[in-house]
C-alpha cells in the first residue's frame, strides 16, 4: 500500500472527511491547531467505520474532538481563526493554551533528564534504576497521532518542549556509567518512523559496546496499529527485521512494546501478518494502552483485546490510567472506574491473559498501581503499590488512600488512617531536590 498522510493542511481532502458537516470540520481544525493531528491512508480507510464516525473509537483516537478542549480556549482558538490571523499568531495564542495542558506530566522534564560528565542528555530519561529511556532525533514523529498522547508537546513545534537526541555514542557512555541499566527502551515519537538503516546503526552500536549490564532491547511504538506495512511492503521492510534478528542473534532480547488502544486494530489481514514477521525475529510483543473513555472504558472491550493479543502470541502488559495531561478531562475516568473495568475484565479471560499489570499510574514517584479497594476497620480506602519508584525500595509495598470516587489521579489521592503523609513522601522530597 502506498504510505498517504493527513495533517492539519490537508485533511479535508479525505473523502470521507469532505462528506462531513462543515462545523464538524471546522472544530478538528480549531482543536488541531493546540493538539497535533495526522493520521494516513490505512487508519481511513481500513480501521475506521464512517457510518458511525461519531462513536467510532479509532476516530476519536485519531481526529481531534471539540470537546478535547476547554470551553473557554475552543472559543478562543475559533475566534483567532476566524479573524483571519496568519499562522504566527495562531501559534502563538495556541501555544498559550499548551503551556496550561501540562506538557510535562510526572516531572519527565524537571526530574528524568540525567547528566554525563556534567551535561544533561536532552534525549534522555533515566527515571528508574534498571531502565534508560533514548529518544533518537529522527524519530520524533509517528504514523499517526493519538489524541490522548501524552507525550504530545513533541508534535507541536515547541522545540524547548521535545526530547531528542542523536548521539548514540553518548548513550553508550553514561550505559558504561550506570551498570544499574539492564534495558534500553527506544521510545519516541515512534521510532518505527525511522529508516531502517538509521535503526539498525543504533542497535548495531548498542550491540558492539559489547555491555555487559545492557540485557534488553525495547522498542517502544504505535505502528502495528497505524501502519503494519512497516513491515511488509515498506521499500526496506526486510532490512529492519533483519536488524531486530541481529539483537536476538546477539543474546539480547529485544521486547518490542506495542500499543493497541482497541480490539479493532488488532482485526485486520495486514496487522496479523506484521505480527507473523515480528515474531518470526525472535522478538517478544508485549502490549499496553491506557484506559480512555469514549474509546476503550469497558471490560468487553478489555477482554476482548487480550484475547484476541493472545490469540495473536502477544503478550499483555500494562493498562495506564490516563496521564494528568493533553485532553485528560475528555479520556480520564475516575480510578475506582477504571479498577471496576479491569478486574471485570481479568476475571474473564485465562491465565495466559492475566499477565497484564494494572491499573496503573506513571505519576512523579513512579508507576502505582491500583490493587482495589476494601475496609479497614471501618474506613473504606484504595489499596496501592509501586511497580517502580524513584526508589526501588518502594516497589511491592501495599499502601492505602482515602477513597475518593472521583480522584482521577495520584495528586487526587489523601492518605488513609489519618496519615498526614505517604510512607515514599519525605524521601521523595530528597531525591527530586538532587
Amino acid at each position: 500500500m502506498k504510505y498517504q498522510i493527513f495533517s492539519l493542511h490537508n485533511f479535508r481532502k479525505i473523502p470521507q472527511i469532505a462528506m462531513l458537516p462543515e462545523e464538524e470540520q471546522f472544530n478538528i481544525e480549531v482543536v488541531a491547531h493546540v493538539l497535533p493531528f495526522k493520521t494516513n491512508n490505512y487508519v481511513v480507510n481500513e480501521l475506521i467505520d464512517w457510518n458511525n464516525y461519531k462513536d467510532d473509537p479509532i476516530y476519536i483516537l485519531n481526529f481531534p474532538q471539540k470537546e478535547m478542549l476547554a470551553p473557554d480556549d475552543f472559543n478562543h482558538m475559533a475566534g483567532v481563526i476566524k479573524s483571519g490571523a496568519d499562522r504566527s499568531t495562531i501559534k502563538v495564542e495556541a501555544n498559550k493554551i499548551r503551556e496550561r495542558l501540562n506538557p510535562h506530566p510526572a516531572g519527565q522534564l524537571e526530574y528524568n533528564v540525567p547528566e554525563l560528565n556534567g551535561v544533561r542528555l536532552t534525549g534522555v530519561q533515566h527515571k528508574y534504576n534498571e531502565t534508560l529511556l533514548f529518544f533518537p532525533s529522527q524519530g520524533q514523529t509517528c504514523h499517526a497521532y493519538c489524541t490522548f498522547c501524552f507525550r504530545w508537546p513533541q508534535f507541536t513545534g515547541m522545540d524547548e518542549m521535545k526530547f531528542a537526541m542523536n548521539e548514540i555514542e553518548r548513550v553508550i557512555e553514561y550505559l558504561k556509567q550506570h551498570d544499574e541499566v539492564t534495558d534500553v527502551l527506544i521510545t519516541g515519537g515512534d521510532p518505527m518512523i525511522m529508516k531502517s538503516k538509521v535503526v539498525d546503526l543504533y542497535l548495531t552500536k548498542l550491540i558492539e559496546a559489547d555491555l555487559p549490564n545492557l540485557q534488553n532491547i525495547r522498542i517502544g511504538s504505535k505502528s502495528l496499529s497505524f501502519w503494519p506495512y512497516r513491515y511488509l511492503t515498506d521499500d526496506d521492510a526486510d532490512d529492519l527485521l533483519k536488524s531486530f534478528e541481529k539483537v536476538v542473534n546477539s543474546g539480547m532480547s529485544l521486547a518490542f512494546m506495542a500499543h493497541f488502544n482497541h480490539h479493532r486494530e488488532l482485526e485486520t489481514e495486514a496487522v496479523e501478518q506484521a505480527i507473523r514477521k515480528i515474531r518470526a525475529t525472535g522478538a517478544q510483543i508485549r502490549t499496553q494502552s491506557p484506559i480512555l473513555k469514549h474509546i476503550n472504558a469497558t471490560p468487553e472491550i478489555w477482554s476482548t483485546m487480550w484475547r484476541r493479543q493472545v490469540q495473536l502470541g502477544l503478550i499483555p502488559y500494562y493498562m495506564f490510567i490516563a496521564r494528568d495531561t493533553g485532553a485528560q478531562e475528555y479520556f480520564g475516568i475516575p480510578m475506582v472506574e477504571a479498577w471496576n473495568i479491569f478486574q471485570k475484565a481479568y476475571i474473564s479471560v485465562s491465565g495466559i491473559a492475566r499477565t497484564v499489570r494494572g491499573p496503573s499510574m506513571s505519576c512523579t514517584p513512579g508507576k502505582v498501581r491500583i490493587i482495589g479497594t476494601t475496609k479497614i476497620k471501618g474506613e473504606k480506602v484504595f489499596v496501592l503499590e509501586f511497580i517502580q519508584g524513584r526508589n526501588s525500595n518502594w516497589a511491592c509495598r501495599p499502601f492505602f488512600a482515602k477513597y475518593d470516587e472521583k480522584a482521577l489521579w495520584m495528586t487526587d489521592l489523601k492518605p488513609a488512617f489519618g496519615s498526614e503523609n505517604f510512607f515514599f513522601e519525605e524521601d521523595l522530597s530528597e531525591i527530586l531536590l538532587k
